[in-house]
């Protein structure tokens, strides 16, 4: 395995609930300070992924490790060395900010003046210094968020889980993690993010897997991924629906396929090879065959697109479904699952003090 320069690397993982496959031999890299992001429909084994990962599963067949240390044979040294945070948050809303990171730190057997001292530092990093000594329940969704990764953080850990870390969450608040996570990874981080937002993933991946029935079905960077559906592709809108037939014969000849129509918006989309010089053929061709053009714009793939393109456009939200519910057997609410790691994790960095001792 590739322990020695990556943070976290599976082979061949395999899970089943009762008589559903939900991880079919997943292998998956993360190299060291980077971020990857996981990408699949619902029930395609992301959440279970991390499930395993953070040793809150076990697998059924296949190995991982994680931080160089086997999730299933040495899952205390795992523990002591991630975070987690899960899709809801783990933070007790009576609490303060502050009285949340001590808290915290103290399950992690810090002394009462060590916590203190780092639930500051993660105040002023996470920016809720101004925040830090009032109720959690009077915080922001995008405040909620970033004091729950402040709190995966109190021992700064080389690896952190975050599955779906901005479901619900306003722009704004999402942007707010998302500058929060990029801190963290210019710090040294490796972080795995399990997201439906592609958004999300186009800004802050190096690299991407995309995971469907279990199974990495594709991976690589944005662009590449981007790539593998075909060139930049250039759209053009027509003043005069009478125009489309027109329009299209015309930019037919310049472009790398057959234009598609969209007769309800007056568009035409069609893939071109040279994006340099598309928009000045097109412009000319539409020219020439008096066709008046009301807008067009050149653009890159989208990973939605790429998205839809490697899993398929019908799968609705309610794919997985079987997968989604045989899932809730072997797990709890995911805010449950990362007080129970973080408290978890805690317990097992003691045994191992003492085992070092």
């Amino acid at each position: 395995m590739e322990s020695s320069r990556s943070a976290v690397v599976a082979e061949g993982l395999r899970k089943n609930y009762g008589e559903n496959r939900v991880l079919n031999e997943l292998n998956l890299t993360v190299p060291q300070g980077t971020v990857c992001g996981l990408l699949g429909p619902n029930g395609a084994g992301k959440t279970t992924t991390v499930g395993i990962l953070s040793t809150l599963l076990s697998a059924d067949g296949g190995r991982a490790e994680v931080a160089g240390f086997d999730v299933a044979r040495e899952s205390a040294q795992v523990r002591y060395r991630i975070g987690l945070v899960g899709q809801h948050t783990a933070i007790d809303e009576v609490l303060s900010g502050r009285q949340n990171l001590v808290m915290f730190g103290r399950l992690y057997h810090l002394s009462p003046a060590v916590a203190r001292r780092r639930a500051d530092e993660l105040l002023e990093r996470f920016r809720l210094t101004d925040t830090g000594a009032k109720p959690v329940k009077s915080y922001s969704g995008g405040m909620r968020r970033r004091l729950d990764l402040a709190a995966s953080m109190v021992l700064a850990p080389p690896v952190l889980f975050l599955d779906e870390p901005t479901t619900g969450l306003d722009p704004r608040s999402r942007n707010e993690v998302w500058d929060s996570v990029r801190a963290l990874v210019e710090g040294g981080t490796t972080v795995l993010l399990t997201t439906q937002y592609l958004e999300e993933a186009d800004q802050l991946a190096d690299s991407i897997s995309v995971i469907d029935s279990g199974r990495v079905i594709a991976e690589g960077t944005p662009e590449q991924l981007k790539g593998r559906i075909g060139g930049d592709r250039l759209d053009v809108v027509v003043r005069h629906a009478a125009d489309l037939s027109s329009a299209a014969g015309a930019m037919a000849r310049i472009g790398a396929e057959e234009p598609v129509l969209d007769e309800a918006t007056r568009q035409i989309s069609m893939r071109v090879k040279d994006r340099t010089n598309a928009l000045t053929e097109v412009v000319r061709a539409l020219d020439g065959a008096g066709v008046e053009a009301e807008d067009i714009a050149l653009r890159r793939p989208t990973l939605d697109e790429v998205f839809l393109h490697l899993t398929g456009e019908d799968r609705g939200a309610d794919t997985g479904a079987g997968a989604d519910s045989a899932k809730q057997s072997g797990q709890s609410e995911q805010s449950e699952q990362s007080k129970k790691t973080k408290k978890s994790q805690s317990k097992e960095s003691k045994k191992s003090e003492a085992a070092h001792a």
